[in-house]
């Protein structure tokens, strides 16, 4: 590939270049060389990645750098170091009653913020800039804990905070006020990755198996990702050249957390003990299946808007009435959480593996810390080995947070950053909106 485009040399003081001139250049030349001149320096720079998920648990952020496609490198991610901050309990709180319909309506203003935020708008405006506000501090500690220049860094990828996903109606709202990130910190930030997707017929996600077969995929096994968040989704890598596949499979720390929190004050089950110690009610266990998202055909998403803790306090209503016999803890209730999100997830993966025990699970998410739900995943999965995406040479914990540094990279170079069998969409798009610095 040349460095250096074609130049078209008149010889004739300004005239018009004529047919002749146009004919003799090569095109192909042309634009590999305009390509190179604009998206070389994106290719390997320094990118990071943001992620606060549906949990609600706080937020992640990676410093990275990706190999280039030209160095063919059997390392093509160099994770340079990570953070993550719990979020001030004003913005959860906000951020919490946002994620529900007119749940801001139980809001009042504190005495330091402003009397006229009344309805919804205004506190999505003030949750706009708060979070914008706090990303920008986790950004800046994190550039502080890597001793790295702001300069240094091509672009952050913020996902934002979902406060409503609504694929049915053909939209999906991510709050965050990128301004206030690109002015505090001094970096270009992308973000809004979801509604380009959307506006080509997808669901909008999931978006991270794109990223799973950039870094994980094998030519010589299928490989399964299950990510365990807030919600769980799923991706398949197959050995060959099938199409990737990726949904998501139903909840998982979203209503872990809530219940924890509810039921004995902490932001969630350290290792699933509190889960182990319960009994499964297998009756109640079966109710929540009857759910209807579990029975729809992907490609397919889920949210708060589905799951929720309104939406467990009105089934353990309905079964209390029809099995009033039948006595419970919270501590068994947590574990028919835990197994239903074991059991949803399994049944999706047992639909992609063989029975020669060769298949692997790679588990990412928080819920790859939680002992319980690991051993329930693997009860549920005999013919395969369940084990986290460290053995693939990334910590659970900061796979979101790199896809999304990954997709600001997909923006920035151009490239597509969506998978049509994946979400849906009519074809492959440049996801993401940019807020230059």
């Amino acid at each position: 590939m040349s460095n250096t485009a074609p130049t078209i040399n008149t010889n004739n003081n300004d005239a018009e270049p004529t047919t002749n001139d146009y004919d003799d250049l090569d095109y192909t030349a042309l634009t590999d060389a305009l390509e190179q001149t604009v998206f070389e320096n994106f290719d390997d720079g320094l990118y990071i990645g943001m992620m606060s998920g549906t949990s609600l648990d706080g937020m992640d952020a990676v410093l990275c750098q990706f190999a280039s496609d030209s160095e063919n490198t059997q390392q093509p991610l160099q994770l340079i170091t990570s953070h993550s901050q719990n979020f001030p309990a004003r913005l959860r709180e906000v951020l919490l009653a946002l994620c529900q319909p007119n749940g801001t309506a139980a809001l009042t203003p504190n005495f330091d913020e402003p009397n006229d935020l009344v309805s919804e708008l205004d506190w999505f405006g003030w949750a706009s800039k708060a979070y914008g506000e706090f990303a920008s501090e986790v950004v800046n500690n994190l550039l502080q804990q890597s001793n790295t220049d702001s300069e240094s860094v091509l672009a952050i990828g913020c996902h934002g905070q979902t406060v409503r996903h609504r694929p049915q109606m053909g939209f999906s709202l991510q709050l965050v006020d990128t301004n206030v990130i690109a002015e505090r910190t001094g970096i270009s930030v992308i973000s809004d990755f979801r509604r380009r997707d959307m506006a080509v017929g997808g669901q909008g996600a999931p978006l991270v198996p794109a990223f799973h077969q950039a870094l994980f995929s094998d030519s010589a096994s299928t490989r399964i990702l299950l990510n365990l968040g807030g919600i769980a989704n799923i991706t398949v890598l197959p050995a060959n050249d099938d199409p990737v596949i990726g949904y998501d499979t139903g909840p998982a720390n979203l209503l872990l957390d809530a219940w924890a929190k509810q039921h004995i004050d902490k932001d969630y089950d350290q290792d699933g003990a509190w889960a182990q110690s319960g009994q499964v009610i297998e009756p109640l266990l079966n109710q929540l299946l009857e759910h209807p998202f579990f029975a729809r055909s992907y490609p397919k998403s889920t949210g708060r808007e589905e799951f929720n803790l309104e939406w467990l306090q009105e089934e353990l209503q309905r079964f209390d009435q029809a099995s009033a016999h039948i006595r419970y803890s919270s501590a068994d209730i947590q574990a028919t959480l835990t197994e239903l999100t074991a059991i949803s997830a399994s049944a999706q993966i047992n639909k992609f593996i063989t029975t020669d025990k060769s298949s692997s699970v790679y588990v990412c998410g928080g819920g790859a810390l939680n002992d319980y739900l690991m051993t329930r995943l693997q009860a549920h999965l005999p013919h395969c080995h369940v084990t986290t995406t460290a053995s693939l040479g990334l910590d659970p914990a900061w796979v979101e947070a790199v896809a999304f540094a990954w997709l600001a990279r997909q923006s920035l170079m151009g490239e597509t950053g969506n998978l049509p069998a994946v979400t849906g969409a009519k074809k492959g798009v440049v996801l993401g909106q940019v807020c230059f610095a």
